[in-house]
């Protein structure tokens, strides 16, 4: 029976304050309007991000919510405008978007599209500034454009990336945020060269796939930063060579890095979110030509803070969101990367992700 131009009926995990037990609730999700794709979730993964901002500390509070941003579904219905999905196609929904139209858009250089870049402070969906979810007739926000903590979610269909539907869903909805992430961060960014030195600090899933992108690049050596000594032993599955806690050290860890490598690694990415780690990371690459490429997402009241010298003497500093892939463009091509077993360990790795299973 078809549920197009319905509202379903569905169960979510709603937070309803900061730091609070999220609580299953059963939510009214709204038909998609235009431009909009309705997607029943069938596997969601808690990314920290999304702990991050259920927390709220240092980030503005915007509740009752629904969480969750990386996942894999299946398209149930679509809304006006939409021509290149239809219902039953394979999706991942992206906390990006791509609306092919804007200066980012057309620009080979960049995935910051002006209409659907990442916007942690919007909870209603841009078509007319309102939620799609209800409880007894009261708004529940979104999250990132995706809020896929429920069974059936609405989407920009900018911010959907078709793919292969022999692809499982259970693996690669990871590729929707944190391995792309990563990932691209290493190889689209910061691209180091074959036989060059990558230090990746934080030791996480996102830094698991900064260090697979060091690796199939021909990183000779990949520096694993971590507090967590017991992160080292899967890391070197993804071709971390060497381990640094800085607690184990009186000095700072750019001080010891540059002391290891002969004044600094080539590049460095950061996957942390803590201020500190992204100053390390920066002071930690070889004047002349390093460069070093910013991944996490820091407090809103952070400052960072260096020498203009170490900028003067040649380093580079970038950012980037979503490891500058473009979630329509790209994401399909990523997908088929990973059929073709390029990323097989990468999306096997234990304890890289919590999964859910929206259908158990």
């Amino acid at each position: 029976m078809s549920t197009a131009g319905q509202v379903i009926r569905c169960k979510a995990a709603v937070a309803w304050e900061s730091g609070k037990p999220l609580s299953i609730e059963e939510v009214e999700v709204a038909p998609p309007q235009k431009d909009e794709v309705r997607i029943k979730i069938l596997f969601t993964s808690l990314c920290h991000t999304d702990v991050y901002f259920w927390d709220a500390k240092g980030q503005n509070p915007l509740f009752p919510r629904i969480l969750g941003h990386e996942a894999g579904g299946i398209v149930e219905s679509v809304g006006e405008g939409v021509t290149d999905l239809k219902p039953g196609d394979h999706v991942l929904p992206i906390f990006t978007g791509e609306c092919k139209e804007c200066p980012h858009c057309l620009s080979e250089e960049s995935n910051m599209c002006d209409l659907l870049r990442i916007n942690t402070d919007r909870g209603e969906m841009i078509n007319d500034g309102k939620s799609r979810f209800s409880i007894n007739g009261k708004p529940i926000y979104h999250f990132l454009g995706t809020s896929t903590f429920s069974e059936y979610t609405v989407v920009h269909v900018g911010q959907v990336a078709k793919i292969n539907p022999e692809a499982p869903l259970d693996k690669v909805c990871v590729l929707s945020c944190g391995m792309s992430t990563g990932f691209g961060a290493t190889v689209n960014v910061a691209k180091p060269k074959k036989g060059q030195s990558v230090a990746i600090f934080g030791l996480g899933a996102v830094g698991l796939a900064a260090a697979e992108g060091a690796r199939v690049s021909g990183a000779s050596r990949i520096i694993g930063v971590d507090l967590n000594p017991s992160r080292f032993e899967l890391a070197k599955n993804f071709g971390v060579t060497e381990f640094v806690n800085p607690k184990d050290h009186n000095k700072p860890v750019q001080e010891v890095i540059a002391e290891m490598t002969g004044g600094g690694v080539d590049r460095s990415v950061e996957c942390t979110g803590s201020i500190q780690a992204m100053i390390s990371a920066f002071e930690c690459v070889h004047d002349g030509w390093g460069v070093a490429v910013l991944v996490g997402v820091p407090n809103k009241d952070d400052a960072f803070k260096t020498h203009p010298v170490n900028l003067l003497n040649e380093r580079t500093l970038k950012g980037t969101f979503f490891g500058n892939y473009k979630p329509r463009t790209d994401i399909p091509a990523v997908v088929e990367r990973y059929m073709n077993k390029a990323f097989e360990y990468m999306l096997a790795g234990e304890g890289l992700r919590c999964m859910i299973r929206m259908d158990a």
